[in-house]
């Protein structure tokens, strides 16, 4: 583009946003206020720009929709490659200790999970009944073998509870994930970003789960595995959304966006919360976390960093005292130091602020709404597992 086509461009952008006189009338007086062609020109852009991101980050979360759905479609038809009864029935025959041996194994994997669930989920799971998606192809088993190993219709019996417990808590697992998922995206946040993922320092040698002698797996057991991996890493993403004020909301002296900055009078960024507060007031965690930074940092002075779900952050600074070391596991409401004036600061308050990916943002919405949300989670979850053992009994 060359001068002249730049400068008949700018001149036709100017005659968009010519400069506009405003005035007020207060208490008999009249103010007059400029809005310049630049300041309408640069809210243009940012209006464009949020515009672009929000659009970018809609997209974003349609495609991880449709990867999830995607994972669960696969792990669907993968069920659906459950062995029949007539399959079963040459199981039980060609060896009967065999069958017995991977229905104990089976039992003592089912037995380390009742030992692990949460009252919640275990109420969920008392009841005995083999009512389950399997539960015609179970009796059909039953039949079966009841005519051709009279001896081994107990086994059988075994079996088909086996299978009605496993895919009864699939499905509340399901259902319970599918709730927690929901309420995060209320916050307008993408579940897959903000699940938490028990993936450090791991290893050993593979163990397959509940496999026969043959080494293969009924589906409906790795699919519960992955069912109750996936409920549990949502539900730690969604305890690690910001939702405990850290300090008196009732003392925000400062909000987030663009304010007057206090040291130079003029127009600045400020990328969080301050909450004003006397000297040595507690500061608590806003969220279950680990504490990744304890120290000084330029502006902020005494500074506690606590790093909760994926690419989530919460900075607490301007501090006086710190009661958190680096390393220490956190959980909502935990006191993590003091309120102070360290670092760039006019008197004592602290300054909150909320990253997601290394990006500040507006950290109220969160506190505001995350009670509610988790809240209504939570009584849903006692709900339906109460509606479950009810069912179940």
């Amino acid at each position: 583009m060359d001068k002249h086509t730049a400068g008949g461009f700018w001149d036709r952008l100017r005659a968009w946003f010519p400069e506009r006189e405003f005035f007020m009338r207060s208490h008999g007086q009249v103010r007059f206020l400029t809005v310049t062609t630049r300041m309408q020109m640069t809210a243009a852009g940012l209006a464009a720009v949020a515009l672009l991101g929000w659009g970018g980050s809609m997209g974003a979360m349609a495609i991880s929709q449709y990867r999830a759905s995607s994972e669960r479609a696969s792990l669907l038809t993968r069920e659906a490659q459950v062995a029949k009864a007539e399959d079963r029935l040459e199981v039980y025959r060609d060896d009967l200790s065999a069958t017995t041996e991977d229905l104990a194994k089976r039992q003592d994997y089912l037995d380390e999970i009742l030992n692990m669930l949460p009252e919640d989920l275990l109420a969920a799971s008392e009841s005995d009944a083999p009512v389950s998606d399997s539960a015609e192809e179970a009796a059909e088993l039953i039949g079966l073998i009841e005519g051709a190993i009279p001896e081994a219709a107990g086994l059988a019996r075994l079996e088909a509870r086996q299978l009605a417990f496993v895919e009864r808590l699939t499905r509340y697992a399901d259902s319970r994930a599918s709730r927690t998922e929901q309420a995060i995206r209320s916050l307008g946040l993408d579940p897959r970003s903000v699940m938490v993922r028990d993936e450090d320092a791991m290893g050993g040698p593979l163990e397959m789960l509940a496999s026969d002698a043959k080494g293969s797996l009924d589906p409906r057991f790795e699919r519960l595995a992955l069912s109750l991996a996936r409920m549990g890493d949502l539900e730690r993403g969604l305890s690690g959304i910001p939702q405990v004020m850290p300090a008196d909301m009732r003392n925000i002296s400062s909000g987030f966006g663009i304010r007057r900055d206090p040291f130079t009078g003029r127009a600045a960024m400020h990328s969080g919360l301050d909450f004003r507060g006397p000297m040595g007031a507690p500061i608590h965690s806003a969220a279950d976390g680990r504490v990744t930074f304890v120290g000084n940092k330029a502006g902020y002075g005494r500074t506690v960093e606590v790093t909760h779900s994926d690419g989530m952050m919460t900075r607490y600074a301007h501090m006086s005292r710190f009661d958190a070391r680096v390393g220490q596991e956190v959980t909502a409401g935990t006191v993590i130091g003091r309120i102070g004036s360290s670092g760039r600061s006019t008197g004592p308050h602290l300054h909150f602020e909320v990253h997601i990916n290394g990006r500040p943002v507006n950290p109220r919405p969160f506190l505001e709404s995350a009670p509610d949300v988790l809240e209504e989670v939570r009584a849903g979850h006692t709900a339906h597992s109460a509606e479950s053992h009810n069912h179940g009994r």
